[in-house]
């Protein structure tokens, strides 16, 4: 599309598009906007959404990734974890509303990941531990096209390794839907309307996991990403439909928008490994 062109698609004017390219990554588009963009990424046809990411994944490559730098900088919350590297950010002690019933839960402040375990992230693990490499990655080394994407192909144990390795836990799954929901107990971590846009779920017609900084419009109130959609993440909270199951949240690119909810419940079995399931950890604040 030309300039005119694209802007129209997207609901501005010209002139709002000239500004946004002058101003480059210093722009924060509005929450409307920053939707309609994400639509219009999740509606594009495979080849542009693969440059997208690609774009992203040389950049971040490169060097540091200078969004999560300024998020340590300007959020007093957020840490950098020593072992892994990973940025962290707070959720204080409280009560949330808690499952399909939106029971009143008390949880003890704890940190999350940000971002769940990307594929240069377990691949610092693998390298630091020799454990075993997920099955995706060929001749067992992390692919440069999916550096930034969520590390899947793994099992509830392998989570469990990581998180063990750099002094971490997996969440329970009231602190996963905790740093989801927020304290006021949104349906969703963007609030309570069911945006579709806001995720990679099946709607989307991605079919594969995506960077993990894509959907900057789906941000919990605790500041915590990609919570939603893309791959489901496991929890250390047993399943109550027998032994040897860990309950999963968030849903994937696979699942439709409706198992998206954090509220609902999943669960599978320990040994269980697929291209849509990952994880991120917690730690004590």
């Amino acid at each position: 599309m030309n300039g005119k062109d694209f802007a129209a698609t997207v609901g501005i004017s010209h002139r709002q598009l000239v500004n946004w390219e002058g101003r480059g990554e210093s722009i924060k588009p509005h929450p409307g906007n920053q939707a309609a963009l994400d639509t219009l990424l999740s509606r594009s046809p495979e080849p542009v959404q693969q440059r997208f990411a690609q774009l992203l994944t040389e950049r971040a490559a490169a060097g540091s990734d200078e969004r999560a730098e300024e998020l340590l900088r300007r959020d007093p919350h957020t840490l950098r974890h020593p072992v892994d590297g990973k940025i962290m950010t707070l959720v204080e002690e409280g009560i949330y509303l808690s499952g399909p019933k939106d029971a009143a839960v008390w949880l003890d402040a704890f940190r999350i990941d940000v971002y769940p375990t990307t594929n240069v992230d377990y691949d610092r693990f693998v390298r630091s531990t020799g454990h075993r490499a997920p099955q995706h990655w060929l001749g067992g080394s992390c692919p440069n096209s999916l550096y930034d994407h969520p590390v899947v192909w793994v099992t509830w144990s392998d989570a469990t390794a990581y998180a063990r390795w750099c002094g971490k836990q997996l969440p329970t799954a009231r602190q996963w839907e905790k740093a989801a929901r927020g304290p006021k107990g949104h349906a969703y971590p963007w609030g309570s309307s069911p945006t579709a846009a806001k995720c990679n779920t099946a709607e989307s017609g991605i079919g594969s996991t995506t960077p993990v900084t894509r959907y900057q419009s789906g941000v919990s109130p605790y500041g915590v990403q990609d919570l939603c959609g893309n791959v489901w993440e496991w929890c250390s909270t047993p399943g109550t439909d027998g032994t040897n199951r860990f309950q999963l949240k968030g849903s994937a690119f696979s699942s439709p928008f409706q198992r998206a909810a954090p509220s609902m419940e999943n669960a599978a079995s320990v040994g269980m490994l697929d291209n849509d399931t990952g994880f991120r950890c917690v730690s004590p604040p």
